[in-house]
């Protein structure tokens, strides 16, 4: 199985506002192609989907450093409490 590769694909990281813009060309006459509405639905929900992806993402990191800073505290906290 090959990649697709095009000179009018997305490079670099995608974000949703990135997918949102995307404007795929247009198929000449006769020719087959996507419907337009149906893959900028498709582009639409791809950006919803990142961007709630990307919040959740955002979110359990802070809840990580959250922790982490907690559990250095208490670690500290031990550590002096147990110290002679």
């Amino acid at each position: 199985m090959t990649v697709y590769r095009s000179r009018h694909v997305l490079r670099g990281p995608l974000t949703p506002d990135r997918i949102a813009a995307v404007s795929l060309p247009l198929t000449r006459r006769g020719r087959r192609g996507y419907r337009v509405d149906e893959v900028d639905a498709l582009l639409h929900r791809l950006a919803f989907e990142l961007q709630r992806r990307t919040r959740e993402r955002d979110e359990t990191r802070a809840e990580n450093q959250r922790i982490k800073g907690a559990l250095r505290a208490w670690q500290a906290e031990q550590w002096t409490y147990q110290a002679p």
